[in-house]
């Protein structure tokens, strides 16, 4: 619907140029745009776009309808451009309606601007060819936009906010379109690599379909030649039985003939015999008419006889006696056994080999699963590092890299570069902070204030540890380990420098997880191992020393490696072969050695100047700590319990004696009272009621048990004596 400013409907005429009349003016300009407002009329490049007055329902600001409202239609863009109530709200804009003196002149101006000079006209053609183009779609509209602005002066806020508002909708656009952007390069990636995929099976199908042709073809051949096989044997058949038949009628009518023949030669005997009795009949003193009559019935019943057995040998000829038929009636029986044996060992093969078939197609879908998940990570992963750049940083340089890096994992080799980082840290502080006299402080650490870092080495450190464990042993009374640890250090460097050297032992112990001195000390002395621990490894590995020195007959440091595999066994009798071999190994031992080669094994027992003992001591921690867990599992399994579950004290003592029978009473004494921390003094003795009543988180003992010094005592199970 169209309409002039003053609220007509209609399309009027076109104003002509030169015209200066305020009623018409809205819609003189329209005629002067030539957009296509009937069938023939527009002379715009937009074949499509037309330029009206329209009458909306209602208006943005809720006051009613528009008397007149300008409107640019286009199939691309629309958009109002005049609002003439007196104050009417758009996009947070208040314009308001001009006088209509101001209209009639702007209507003038508009008609002078556009109408004389055709400016809009040739604006939305130059718009249009650039958007046609490298310039983006945007660009015609928002340049005509601009237009407007700047020549509607009174409603320019309004136009100008709604001209921002979709700049701002347009950069956001942008934005979420320049964020897809990597979302798309990995969606080609993929469909790059997916297609690689699809090519590579295809390629491998055309070469089984190939195959599988070539076969087909090979076996359709064989066929073929099986068929003609058949044809001229079944020929070669239907030959033989013609034959057959012909040779059969044959042979039967021989003997027939030979039948004839044989009747006729007894009949001339008979006939002689009886010519023969006729000349001499006094001889036998018989009537020769009875002894005719007699030879003819006798002959009779012959005839007879030959015709039932002939009829008898026609009937019966395919019988067969009952004994062999009850002896091939039980072979068909043991040989119908056989068959459903077989028969039931085939459908369970046929069954293993479904379950297999099933087995390989999962085995197949799980292989391309990790195969694509292969990929995926050989894409993603990043490289391994480069331990060799860490030769320039350390110090010491490449000769001390090698020394710290040789045999150790990546996981290893970070802890070694955090502990040289650490210490060169520790190195530059001059000062500790204090930690106060908070509960959760230790003892030796509990002060306020600052304290001097004394800067020791790593062997004064160790030097001092073995000091201390020195004293602690030969300690009488047992005191709390920490409060014997700040008082060993007030007795060697004062009572003024103690907590500074506490603090400075604290830091280097804390650091050094790699050194076998320092970490051992740290766990024993923040509670997350018994001191018990230690103190047992040192004395097996003192008395293994004993045993290799008694059986070094000459004193000369030297075992062969028979007798080392023999003080090993008799050390430890309850270690696995394997588990022998492997201290073996570490003790130098390698396949192509004999049993008379010669170890040094003082050598064994060695440490280094930082307290890093050999690889035969380490493996023999290591085995320990592992044997603890191996015992520690199976007394868990024994108890069929979950770790949040509770466990009462007989029930934990009877697990304990099914898995290791040999403990005797003060050892299995000292565990339950490890596990329930209880003085052994204080476990109740067995039979009492307050026995079942001691109960503890199965967590809680097994985690006490951990810090703990628990082997085993002897196998599991008592061997018969022999």
């Amino acid at each position: 619907m169209f309409q002039d400013l003053d609220g007509s409907h209609g399309l009027k005429e076109p104003h002509q140029p030169g015209s200066r009349s305020s009623e018409k003016a809205s819609n003189y300009v329209v005629g002067e745009l030539g957009f296509n407002l009937g069938a023939d009329s527009g002379a715009c490049a937009h074949s499509s776009t037309q330029c009206c007055f329209q009458t909306l329902p209602v208006c943005p600001s809720g006051t009613g309808n528009h008397t007149s409202t300008w409107r640019l239609e286009c199939k691309a863009r629309a958009f109002n451009l005049l609002c003439p109530h007196r104050a009417v709200r758009w996009g947070g804009v208040l314009v308001k309606r001009p006088t209509e003196a101001q209209c009639m002149e702007e209507a003038g101006c508009l008609e002078g601007q556009i109408g004389g000079s055709g400016r809009l006209t040739e604006v939305i053609c130059q718009a249009s060819e650039t958007a046609t183009g490298e310039v983006s779609r945007e660009q015609p509209y928002r340049e005509i936009f601009e237009f407007f602005i700047e020549d509607f002066k009174t409603y320019k806020p309004l136009l100008s906010s709604i001209k921002n508002a979709y700049e701002v909708m347009l950069a956001h656009q942008r934005e979420k379109i320049r964020a897809l952007e990597p979302l798309k390069a990995k969606l080609v990636t993929v469909n790059e690599d997916c297609n690689e995929r699809i090519l590579a099976m295809r390629a491998e199908e055309r070469y089984e379909i190939s195959m599988l042709k070539k076969e087909k073809m090979n076996l359709l051949k064989l066929i073929d030649k099986k068929n003609e096989e058949k044809i001229s044997l079944q020929s070669e058949v239907t030959k033989l039985r013609k034959n057959l038949a012909e040779e059969y009628l044959h042979y039967l009518s021989e003997r027939d003939a030979r039948k004839i023949l044989i009747a006729d030669l007894n009949e001339l005997r008979y006939q002689r015999e009886d010519m023969s009795l006729a000349q001499y009949p006094g001889i036998w003193g018989e009537d020769p008419v009875k002894l005719t009559v007699a030879l003819k019935m006798a002959r009779q019943d012959l005839t007879r006889m030959q015709m039932e057995l002939n009829t008898m040998k026609a009937n019966f000829g395919d019988v067969v006696p009952r004994r062999d038929f009850e002896m091939q009636e039980k072979t068909n029986k043991d040989l119908q056994e056989q068959l459903d044996s077989l028969k039931d060992d085939y459908e369970e093969v046929r069954k293993e080999h479904e379950m297999l078939l099933q087995l390989h197609m999962s085995t197949l879908r799980e292989r391309d699963q990790f195969y694509a998940e292969l990929q995926e990570i050989q894409r993603t992963s990043t490289p391994r590092p480069d331990w060799s750049k860490c030769e320039d940083v350390v110090a010491g340089g490449q000769d001390r890299w090698h020394v710290l890096a040789e045999g150790k994992n990546s996981d290893q080799l970070v802890d070694v570069l955090l502990e040289e980082i650490g210490e060169g840290l520790l190195r530059e502080k001059d000062f500790f902070p204090g930690l106060g006299y908070g509960e959760s402080i230790p003892a030796f650490l509990q002060f306020d204030g600052i304290v001097e870092n004394k800067k020791p080495t790593k062997k004064d450190v160790v030097n001092i540890l073995k000091d201390a464990w020195k004293e602690r042993i030969a300690e009488e009374q047992k005191e709390k380990f920490s409060d014997f640890f700040f008082n060993f250090l007030e007795r060697r460097f004062g009572p003024s420098d103690a907590m500074a050297w506490a603090y400075t032992i604290f830091e280097y112990i804390k650091l050094f997880h790699s050194n076998e001195v320092m970490s051992q000390f740290y766990a024993v002395l923040m509670g997350k191992r018994k001191e018990s621990v230690y103190i047992k490894q040192k004395e097996t590995i003192a008395q293994l020393l004993k045993e290799m020195t008694h059986a070094d007959s000459q004193n000369e440091g030297l075992l062969t490696m028979e007798q080392l595999s023999t003080v090993l066994r008799s050390t430890f009798p309850f270690k696995k072969d394997e588990k022998i071999q492997e201290l073996m190994e570490a003790g130098g031992w390698h396949p192509s050695s004999s049993n008379a080669d010669l170890v040094n094994y003082r050598l064994l027992f060695m440490e280094d100047e930082e307290g890093q003992s050999v690889p035969f001591l380490q493996k023999l921690w290591e085995q320990y700590l592992n044997e603890k867990d191996e015992y520690l599992y199976e007394l868990k399994q024994e108890l069929g319990l979950e770790l949040h579950d509770k466990v009462t004290l007989p029930k934990l003592h009877e697990a304990l004696m099914t898995i290791d029978p040999s403990l005797d009473k003060q050892t299995l004494n000292g565990y339950l009272s490890q596990a329930f921390q209880f003085p052994v003094t204080e476990l109740p003795e067995e039979g009492e009621e307050k026995e079942e009543g001691t109960v503890i988180q199965l967590q809680t003992a097994l985690e006490q048990l951990q810090m703990s010094d628990v082997r085993r005592m002897g196998p599991r199970e008592q061997e018969p004596a022999t």
